[in-house]
């Protein structure tokens, strides 16, 4: 029988479902916490109403999931992203981050791997606010985000690389989780790494052996693995040798975070996407 204890890795929900939410605690017993973005929230909006609505009402829609799933798991960590596109100032960030803190006794304010995202950031954690990294996609964006973070409280930081979208791309999405946790284990980083874009069971597996220190996964992927028995053995899923390895690559995390490159397509494509997915709904 599976027992949450011989884990090592923290089991999160990534949904914008409440019913999800009962739904996953009836399946595995438990959850450490649930990761929310826009576009979830948009999605869930638009399967219970067609019509737009104005910001306000849609952030206390938002607000509103995030209070019942609160309910349902009062001592998980639950993840609430700001609105961000490529034209937001950091102190908009900030600002958005300190009213959404307030949504949850337990919430992470998620901010973009950007400029503005890490000066967002570096003030949220200043003033005591637990902070999620997101649309992590190089070991490089991983680095200046170690380097931000290093005078953060333990447990204050994560960081959610994206595994799928780079399996997409044709590269191995678990060679970045891989290369960061060996980076940051060798130089003593307190960011916690959180492995989203998790598509399949394999890729929840393989975050297990790795020990990565927390995984967010949809519904479906939680489903595949009672289906399995929660089966902690990844032995027959390989990685595909179809995808390419990113090569581990040496950063000095006590480098100012401004001396790393924030660039990567993905993370500009993935901010446009809950951008868009977000301004649909709005009148």
């Amino acid at each position: 029988m599976f027992n949450p204890a011989d884990l090592k890795t923290k089991i999160f929900l990534d949904s914008g479902q409440v019913a999800e939410t009962r739904q996953a605690l009836n399946l595995l017993g438990f959850l450490d916490g649930q990761t929310t973005n826009p576009s979830l929230i948009a999605k869930n909006f638009q399967a219970g109403s067609g019509s737009k609505i104005s910001e306000n009402e849609l952030l206390a829609f938002y607000r509103g999931q995030i209070e019942e799933i609160t309910g349902l798991m009062p001592q998980g960590s639950i993840s609430v992203e700001v609105y961000a596109d490529s034209q937001t100032p950091a102190e908009q960030m900030v600002s958005q981050g300190l009213e959404m803190f307030n949504w949850s006794p337990n919430a992470y304010i998620k901010l973009p791997i950007t400029k503005a995202g890490l000066e967002a950031a570096e003030e949220l954690i200043r003033q005591g606010i637990r902070v999620n990294l997101t649309l992590c996609f190089s070991q490089e964006q991983a680095a200046a985000v170690a380097s931000m973070a290093k005078n953060a409280q333990a447990g204050q930081v994560y960081i959610s690389p994206f595994i799928g979208r780079l399996d997409d791309q044709g590269l191995n999405g678990l060679s970045l989780i891989r290369n960061i946790l060996k980076m940051y284990r060798q130089q003593s980083a307190g960011v916690l790494v959180l492995a989203a874009s998790l598509r399949n069971l394999g890729h929840l597996q393989q975050c297990f052996r790795l020990e990565t220190d927390i995984i967010t996964a949809p519904f479906k992927v939680l489903s595949a693995w009672a289906e399995a028995g929660f089966s902690l053995s990844d032995e027959e899923i390989e990685n595909n040798h179809q995808l390419k390895d990113l090569p581990y690559q040496e950063f000095d995390l006590l480098r100012p975070w401004q001396d790393f490159s924030l660039e990567h397509e993905l993370t500009n494509r993935g901010l446009q996407q809950f951008a868009d997915d977000w301004n649909a709904l709005i009148k």
